[in-house]
């Protein structure tokens, strides 16, 4: 490319093909976070990855899914929204599944829209070369036209500059959007959150997952001498149960404080400052079915 490219681009796809793993790993920097449990990302992310040549503002978007409450419904209008608002959208389908309902429906949205268009097949890592090839045979015969099919595996970096060419070779002339070395424009007290529901994604069972909802703000000032250097957060943890509460606590508080440390430690490396959170963890009835909740909760 002759000159500087920039702009944004929209990662979609059903929940759990590794659209957060692949943001991260195009960025080269933790900026969304991960689980194996589907629906885990609720908002759009932002990660920004700079090169000599170009600068590419990824959107991480919810997976988009049959909605069985209020927060579903968001999230999937967050996801879809992004279509019309990018320069590039890129579609991400898990090269170990069929190609499926969820997929086909995500792709008539996306071919439908007049905007450029990657797919990408991912997980190239956890299926042979034959299954690759004929993953990518079944995507350009069963979703529709799109101006790439590019496979890759963003949890081994195999094809991802490829995935990034693509992307960036259909940005505009375009200036810095982000300084350079700007990874995210999420806030740390968004990161704080998201980080700690990640741990506690990790450690709780099946039925709490998506009855967590977290939320930071730093603490107010509370007379006392605190190192100057530490960044002190307040974290709430929010369930739709009392008996949610307690799992989430764990005995002798266990879990929470297990998360809370992990959460911590990964927060202090990506800023490189020392934080403290102080914890708590509230009942909201059925939170996720509430539009006044979403809206409080930023939703």
């Amino acid at each position: 490319m002759s000159e500087f490219r920039s702009g944004f681009a929209s990662v979609v796809g059903r929940p759990n093909v590794g659209k957060s793993t692949l943001v991260n790993a195009l960025v080269g920097s933790k900026v969304a976070i991960t689980s194996a449990r589907p629906q885990t990302t609720r908002t759009t992310v932002r990660g920004v990855r700079t090169t000599a040549d170009a600068q590419l503002v990824l959107l991480d978007t919810p997976g988009v899914h049959k909605p069985k409450t209020a927060l579903g419904e968001r999230t999937n209008e967050r996801a879809l929204a992004t279509l019309a608002e990018v320069d590039v959208v890129c579609m991400v389908i898990d090269a170990t599944a069929t190609v499926g309902p969820g997929d086909r429906h995500v792709a008539a949205l996306v071919v439908e829209s007049t905007t450029p268009r990657i797919l990408v097949v991912n997980k190239t890592d956890a299926a042979s070369h034959d299954a690759v090839g004929e993953q990518l045979a079944r995507a350009a015969a069963q979703l529709g036209e799109f101006d790439a099919y590019v496979p890759c595996s963003a949890r081994t970096g195999e094809g991802l500059d490829l995935v990034a060419a693509e992307l960036e070779s259909r940005l505009p002339p375009g200036p810095l959007y982000y300084p350079d070395g700007e990874v995210t424009d999420q806030p740390e007290t968004f990161l704080a959150a998201e980080l700690v529901r990640e741990q506690l994604l990790a450690r709780t069972r099946d039925e709490i997952p998506h009855s967590i909802t977290v939320s930071a703000e730093e603490l107010e000032d509370d007379g006392r001498d605190h190192p100057p250097d530490v960044l002190r957060l307040q974290v709430v943890v929010r369930v739709e149960r009392d008996s949610q509460k307690g799992i989430v606590i764990g005995r002798d508080g266990g879990v929470l404080k297990a998360a809370a440390s992990a959460a911590r430690r990964e927060l202090e490396a990506l800023l490189a400052t020392r934080v403290y959170l102080e914890t708590k963890v509230r009942v909201e009835r059925d939170w996720q079915r509430r539009p006044q909740s979403l809206d409080r909760l930023g939703y």
